[in-house]
């Protein structure tokens, strides 16, 4: 039995732009991505430099996980029937919990504490301080091994929860992803859907100049994946690709999602070094404007 604490966000309908449900839902869902992106900004302020380029980025992503299809309680991130969210880019935590406070399991004004002393939200991710974190991150290329292990835990325990794993287009250059692509596979995990974020830039450089991973789409399929890609940053195609995977049986589903740095603040989108961004003191503001004048309408 659901309990009335229990957030349930299953999808019940498509993603028919002709129909005024399906409209709303994108509609709401577009929102929901602004205020996570005005989380983000948030936290940068405070340490006024990081991963702030990646966390506009997936910012659509994370408002369509966390609003429309993980079915979790969000004061009780323990719940054993969750479904779980494991984001295998620790460095990417910022984005995390802009979206953890937009679905309600970390309180807004915490978010003032991101990265700071004794704070639970460590710039990168850390399962044993923060609420709603399901593993801590750091070295790339493992949080795929750990859903598949999960995923198969699961179903040995009869436990229909899915779990979704968010890694980056960098942590394709490691074999560990690519092991735990076969074995999930192998074992016909339909309980997993990966999310791959493609936005082309690893610390190094561009991803194409540090190891060319294309064409991932015939490799994921070939592993035996239902593979799909999308643009990243369009709400409509994100939730017509996680309805697709919610419903798909006899193997893992993976989005392929291309997103771009900085989405919807102009000035951040042009930023040279993008990775790891410096934000002048008198710069969030303004981004902040850009964003809002950007937001939908």
């Amino acid at each position: 039995m659901t309990s009335p604490t229990t957030t349930t966000t299953q999808p019940t309908t498509t993603a028919d732009p002709s129909s005024t449900e399906a409209a709303n839902r994108i509609e709401r869902l577009q929102a929901a991505a602004h205020r996570i992106r005005h989380n983000a900004l948030r936290m940068g302020e405070v340490q006024g430099q990081g991963y702030i380029g990646q966390a506009l980025g997936v910012a659509d992503i994370l408002a369509v996980a966390y609003t429309d299809q993980l079915h979790y309680r969000p004061q009780d991130p323990h719940w054993e029937d969750r479904d779980r969210f494991l984001l295998s880019i620790g460095h990417y935590a910022i984005a995390l919990y802009a979206a953890l406070a937009e679905a309600g399991t970390i309180p807004l004004d915490e978010l003032d504490t991101y990265g700071s002393d004794e704070s639970r939200l460590p710039m990168s991710s850390m399962a044993s301080y923060t609420p709603g974190v399901e593993i801590s991150g750091g070295s790339l290329g493992h949080g795929l091994t750990v859903t598949t292990g999960m995923a198969l835990g699961l179903r040995h325990l009869g436990n229909p929860a899915r779990v979704f794993n968010l890694l980056s287009d960098g942590e394709l250059d490691e074999g560990s992803t690519w092991e735990a692509a076969m074995a999930c596979a192998h074992n016909g995990l339909d309980n997993v859907t990966a999310i791959v974020d493609v936005n082309a830039l690893q610390a190094d450089g561009p991803t194409a100049g540090v190891l060319r991973t294309e064409p991932v789409l015939d490799k994921w399929r070939a592993f035996g994946w239902n593979a799909t890609r999308v643009d990243g940053n369009d709400i409509g195609a994100l939730v017509a690709a996680f309805d697709a995977a919610a419903t798909h049986t006899g193997s893992p589903s993976v989005i392929i999602c291309d997103t771009r740095i900085g989405c919807g603040v102009p000035m951040l989108m042009e930023r040279e070094k993008a990775h790891f961004m410096r934000v002048e003191e008198h710069e969030w503001q303004i981004a902040r404007n850009q964003l809002d004048e950007n937001l939908p309408r």
